[in-house]
């Protein structure tokens, strides 16, 4: 005979088998046990504190909650699939070790408050985690800037050559993205940070509950207002998608600059040994492909963002059971972004900038602007300066040369306006320390970054 459910009693059939293996979520949702374990342990702390239980009953029930917790982190407890869950799990072993009293745990809250509270301890220590090992990576590209800062290399628009910048702009570039991502999760975390338990399944709780003190024993610093809000929003949850999406994307980016900066063509950059892959085939390959997989993974993440975007669209108040599939896009985004953020980390540490290499492709035709500035300063308008310069670039590529190998009078035929110190201008370095606005790549203001950032990253 199938073992009764604890909440089989109106119920004259036992539950099919298909049922229970099509609804049950024990398989993934044991992810949240030492959080189910963490709000049940104050839980029963405020029964016995409010009278609503014996105390001598919560110091039980907290008692078998502790044993069970030591059980699971020691990979010793036993998981049911026909227990449907990780909450109905747990209070089924704490009735078994404790007896009849375990069942005085569920007083005053339902599993649709009890679910949503686990959830949310479980996100917030993610996300701090998550801000955590950004910072670590903004401190690598930090380094990788202080190392690189006397260097120059071209940067691009449309994938084109456009003008020299230092390749420690380069690095601080990425650096100023992430901190938008970490700012992003830091607000996340003012959403995730609210207490639902104490709402019961839809209408709240008619014993004498204390919810502050549940709130302060769990470590939130806000209590959700409304019952109905507390047990079916996931906005928290499709926040923190979001915010994933985004950073992941960054990261992308970054992944694409690297695949393509290492390969032979451009060969600006190495990546380190221990982070690639060979072929089985071709003896040469030297594959980029942690760069690769977290570029591929980016679409997997924003899957799961879509994934429960829809789910909740439809929904009517309140709780709806199909808030159970809110898990696995956020356990599965929680474990993809850790991973491919430590992934980045450790690339940028080993990687080797191909100073020649990238110092040699920073001038030619990119140091076309500044001829054309270098006229407005004699007077000439730009859209004039910028058409001379144009006939420039035009006259030197038909001969198959570069800006750098022309010479004053060269330079006359096209404008009398040009003097000797042009000349001065055919130096990616010369040009790049031009760029002296706030935000710019010569090197005072990448200096002036630079100890900006390790002021700002050694503060958190």
């Amino acid at each position: 005979m199938a073992e009764k459910k604890l909440w089989g009693g109106r119920f004259s059939e036992s539950t099919d088998a298909f049922v229970e293996e099509f609804t049950e979520s024990v398989s993934f949702d044991k992810e949240l046990a030492l959080y189910d374990i963490k709000g049940s342990i104050a839980h029963a702390k405020m029964l016995g504190r409010q009278g609503i239980i014996p105390k001598q009953d919560a110091e039980k029930i907290v008692e078998g909650l502790t044993q069970i917790e030591k059980e699971i982190k020691e990979n010793k407890f036993t998981w049911k699939k026909e227990l449907e869950d990780v909450h109905m799990n747990i209070e089924k072993a704490l009735i078994e070790k404790i007896g009849d009293v375990g069942g005085k745990l569920h007083t005053g809250r339902s599993r649709n408050d009890q679910v949503v509270t686990a959830f949310r301890l479980y996100l917030k220590q993610q996300v701090s985690d998550i801000i955590n090992l950004l910072t670590e990576l903004q401190k690598a590209l930090l380094e990788k800037a202080q190392q690189y800062v006397d260097i120059v290399m071209p940067a691009y628009t449309h994938l084109q050559r456009a003008q020299p910048i230092r390749v420690a702009h380069y690095f601080l570039a990425y650096l100023e993205m992430f901190q938008r991502d970490k700012e992003r999760f830091e607000d996340n975390l003012k959403r995730i940070d609210m207490l639902p338990l104490g709402s019961g399944a839809v209408a709240g709780v008619d014993f004498p509950i204390d919810r502050e003190f549940v709130a302060k024993e769990l470590g939130f610093s806000q209590i959700m207002r409304n019952s109905i809000d507390a047990t079916s929003s996931r906005d928290f949850a499709i926040e923190f998608l979001s915010n994933a999406s985004i950073c992941m994307a960054n990261m992308s980016r970054f992944c694409e600059d690297m695949i393509i900066y290492s390969s032979s063509e451009f060969s600006f950059a190495e990546l380190p040994d221990k982070l690639t892959t060979g072929s089985s085939i071709m003896p040469q390959k030297k594959n980029p492909d942690v760069l690769e997989l977290i570029r591929g993974k980016t679409g997997r993440v924003y899957g799961n963002l879509v994934a429960l975007l829809t789910i909740v669209k439809g929904l009517p108040l309140a709780y709806n059971r199909d808030l159970q599939e809110d898990k696995e896009p956020v356990f599965d985004t929680v474990k993809t972004l850790k991973g491919s953020i430590i992934g980045i980390t450790k690339i940028v540490e080993g990687l080797k900038i191909n100073k020649e290499k990238v110092e040699s492709s920073a001038g030619g035709f990119a140091l076309a602007t500044d001829l054309a500035n270098y006229l407005v300063e004699k007077g000439i308008p730009f859209r004039q300066a910028h058409h001379i310069v144009g006939s420039i670039v035009a006259y030197l590529v038909n001969q198959g040369r570069d800006l750098e190998s022309i010479t004053l009078q060269e330079l006359k035929n096209f404008s009398s306006s040009f003097e000797e110190d042009v000349l001065n201008l055919l130096s990616p370095y010369t040009v790049a320390d031009r760029r002296k606005s706030f935000g710019g790549t010569a090197k005072e203001q990448v200096l002036n970054q630079i100890e900006f950032w390790k002021r700002r990253l050694t503060e958190s």
